[in-house]
């Protein structure tokens, strides 16, 4: 679409929300981390309902930290009322671990005074922010011009042809904000979101249907033919989904009856291995048995004969030397009687008395 026919169709637009739509009370004064937070829950739920969620996140929690560290189950009951109220929650959660991850603080305020493109980039790495959330916290937090679109938004711009599908899955309209000036901005988007929201809750609003014809013949029809196909898209997706559910029991139930024909085919095998394998043992342990038998006998034997061979080689060595020190002793009495006879002079009692000193030296024990 050139760049003029779409500048015409968001005038007509404008126009149309002014007629059909009132502007709600301006939004009060905030820090930026709090505008982060709004926008996570007024993606494509109703104003009035995302400010009781504000308030309730307030009330039932000590801070923004406890909302971080809570779980999505608990904080989805918070923020029951609203539409969809678990990815308002996985929102809310995942932009403040987010903010924590990047400035380990929720006070974000420092951010108004910098450069608005270095805090756009900041915000756009962060993985929970989406557009919706991203335009609105530029456009109320950091006093910049974008125009937040939400995916009920993006729907009636879709079926007024201001915006292709393309452009619609992609979430940005090029030529909006040239369109809409800064100065009414905020009151566009206000209006807008008014009636995107009542157009998502209910289908068959004639007051939504009106205004979108009145911006272009046939949107309403645009809008029946768009909303069929999404039903027969899911429906598509449902059975593709189902396909795949039964080709995966099938796979399942093939695995098992594989499993089962080989485990009663392996036990059979087993048996046989089995008996096979007991034979062959009974066989070759009788032969085993008397080669053992051949074998061992011997040994045994031979350990005693050496053992007793050993013992009476000991008995034989302990009992020589008894004898030899017997038949020894009788020698030296001989001859100590023989000494005493022959030298009976003072010379022979040295003499015994050194013998017993070496008598007592030998009795020592070795050290």
């Amino acid at each position: 679409m050139s760049a003029p026919n779409r500048s015409t169709l968001i005038n007509k637009l404008f126009t149309a929300l002014k007629k059909h739509y009132t502007p709600t009370p301006p939004q009060p004064a905030r820090p930026l981390l709090e505008h982060l937070i709004y926008a996570s829950l007024l993606q494509d739920a109703p104003a009035d309902l995302a400010d009781e969620g504000m308030a309730k996140c307030e009330q039932d929690f000590f801070d923004w930290n406890e909302v971080r560290v809570t779980t999505v189950s608990e904080l989805s009951q918070v923020l029951g009322r609203l539409p969809d109220a678990n990815k308002a929650a996985q929102r809310v959660k995942s932009n403040l671990q987010s903010v924590f991850e990047e400035f380990y603080t929720f006070d974000i305020d420092h951010l108004k005074k910098e450069n608005l493109g270095k805090a756009v980039a900041k915000f756009e790495k962060m993985p929970g922010v989406t557009p919706f959330v991203l335009s609105y916290t530029v456009q109320h937090g950091l006093g910049g011009h974008s125009i937040p679109v939400d995916y009920s938004a993006m729907v009636i711009l879709m079926v007024t042809e201001i915006a292709s599908q393309p452009e619609a899955a992609g979430g940005k309209v090029p030529g909006l904000e040239r369109a809409i000036s800064k100065s009414k901005g905020i009151e566009f988007s206000d209006l807008l979101h008014q009636a995107a929201v009542e157009l998502s809750v209910n289908t068959k609003s004639k007051k939504a249907r009106s205004l979108v014809d009145e911006v272009a013949k046939g949107s309403s029809k645009r809008l029946d033919e768009w909303l069929s196909g999404k039903k027969e898209q899911k429906k598509r997706v449902a059975a593709r989904k189902a396909a795949a559910a039964e080709a995966a029991e099938e796979e399942a139930e093939q695995v098992l009856a594989d499993a089962k024909t080989a485990g009663k085919a392996d036990p059979k095998a087993k048996t046989k291995k089995s008996s096979k394998s007991s034979a062959n043992q009974k066989t070759v342990a009788p032969a085993s048995k008397t080669e053992a038998q051949k074998t061992k006998p011997p040994t045994p034997p031979s350990d005693k004969v050496t053992t007793s061979t050993s013992t009476a080689k000991k008995k034989t060595s302990k009992k020589k030397p008894v004898a030899s020190a017997k038949e020894k002793k009788p020698a030296k009495k001989s001859s100590k009687a023989a000494s005493k006879s022959i030298k009976p002079d003072t010379s022979s009692e040295a003499s015994s008395k050194k013998k017993t000193g070496n008598r007592k030296l030998t009795k020592r024990k070795p050290r």
